[in-house]
């Protein structure tokens, strides 16, 4: 990208801070310019013609597509044949995602919204889903009011459990739209995009992202990754991670009560002192003050984001290589087998297995581009016991063989 997008402010409301959603309706008549999200948002389109660019990929806009943009994700209206009038809401992602998961999925059923969401962001719904969506966005609309016009005042526990209820609805609408129209969205491209290194930065904060992390993963130098990120937001590596984190920070601030030591590990920061220092710089107050002054305790989440889940994921990530069972791990951490997979869908939106072999195919990868060694002693090498394993969890994963990815991805050196 020539220009620096722009990055959209941090809040479901510019009016207050502590809802978990606004809505609103919008037109678009010309084309706009690249806009970064850091706030989730649905758009459904009830009039007009045009053509969506979302993180690289062009989507058709008509009446009736439900356009679903995750956080740090860039988008784009390239084209404009007759002006798109649509509603647009906002809302929280990561609470909205710990209710699902802390409340509604109480059977502890494999539910990966970000996969989901990410890998079917535009859906062309029929009349009758169409009709039932759009309900459910102005049953929204008259319980919080437009946010450019007039919105209404909260009244108590049960405007909350209304919201969120119906925002949960909304997601099951939406996804269920997806499961029957999978045309409405390209294939999925091989491998990782450049244009999901932001998102996906989002995602991974707790893990002590490095430009030498995400040149791996990405198979891109250090220096081309920095500088697309510098040349996209005017930021740099460390202060981007650092804009990210204030925003998840508010967001903690607002619906849960875990400390500033808990937010600090759970976000990648070097302890308590550090994270209230980017707070205030960023934010212009201080923390505990921003919490004193906008915390809604009717949005608390019931669920804690402990250490003990991080730790997890952090041992199935050193220790990848060896003969790791669900079992075994649930022993060393003593915990249930239920218990291990709950958090392991909670915290990276994958059951143990399924992680396990995202880990070993990533590290992989790796091996597979910067060394010469065999397939078979690759496979030995992160794990399994033969390669015809290794084959099996790469189709999985890159939709490609590992033959077939080392001759076909090349670490990009000059991507600007």
């Amino acid at each position: 990208m020539g220009k620096i997008v722009p990055i959209q402010n941090g809040y479901c409301s510019n009016l207050d801070y502590r809802r978990i959603c606004s809505i609103d309706t919008e037109v678009i008549d010309t084309p706009t310019t690249p806009l970064i999200h850091q706030m989730s948002r649905f758009w459904l389109i009830n009039e007009g013609q045009g053509i969506l660019k979302l993180q690289d990929r062009e989507y058709e806009l008509k009446p009736g597509t439900i356009v679903s943009i995750l956080p740090w994700q860039i988008s784009d209206v390239i084209q404009v044949d007759s002006p798109l009038q649509y509603y647009l809401l906002a809302y929280y992602f990561d609470n909205i995602n710990a209710i699902i998961k802390s409340i509604y999925n109480s059977d502890s059923q494999p539910l990966n919204l970000i996969e989901e969401m990410t890998g079917c962001p535009v859906v062309q719904c029929g009349k009758e889903e169409y009709t039932e969506i759009r309900t459910v966005f102005e049953q929204l609309r008259a319980e919080t009011g437009v946010e450019s016009v007039k919105p209404a005042e909260e009244s108590g526990r049960l405007h909350s459990l209304y919201v969120k209820n119906k925002l949960v609805e909304l997601i099951v609408l939406y996804l269920r739209a997806g499961e029957r129209s999978k045309t409405a969205s390209p294939p999925a491209r091989p491998g990782i995009q450049k244009s999901d290194i932001l998102h996906y930065m989002y995602n991974h904060l707790s893990e002590k992202l490095t430009l030498a992390n995400l040149s791996r993963l990405f198979f891109m130098s250090e220096s081309s990754i920095s500088a697309y990120i510098t040349q996209t937001t005017g930021l740099s590596f460390f202060d981007l991670l650092n804009e990210m984190r204030v925003g998840k920070t508010i967001n903690f601030l607002l619906y849960t009560n875990l400390t500033m030591e808990e937010l600090a590990e759970i976000l990648g920061f070097v302890d308590s002192s550090h994270i209230c220092k980017v707070f205030a710089a960023r934010v212009g107050m201080k923390a505990n003050d921003f919490r004193k002054t906008y915390q809604n305790v009717y949005e608390i989440c019931d669920i804690r984001m402990t250490r003990d889940a991080y730790e997890i994921v952090t041992y199935i990530y050193r220790n990848y290589a060896e003969n790791l069972t669900p079992q075994s791990t649930a022993e060393q951490f003593h915990i249930s087998l239920k218990e291990l997979n709950t958090i392991l869908l909670y915290q990276v939106e994958k059951n143990f297995s399924d992680f396990l072999n995202f880990v070993r195919v990533n590290r992989a990868s790796e091996l597979l581009k910067r060394t010469d060694k065999s397939i078979t002693q690759i496979a030995i090498d992160v794990g399994y016991n033969s390669a015809k394993t290794l084959t099996r969890n790469f189709l999985r994963f890159r939709t490609m063989t590992p033959g077939a990815f080392r001759q076909s991805i090349e670490i990009q050196e000059n991507t600007l």
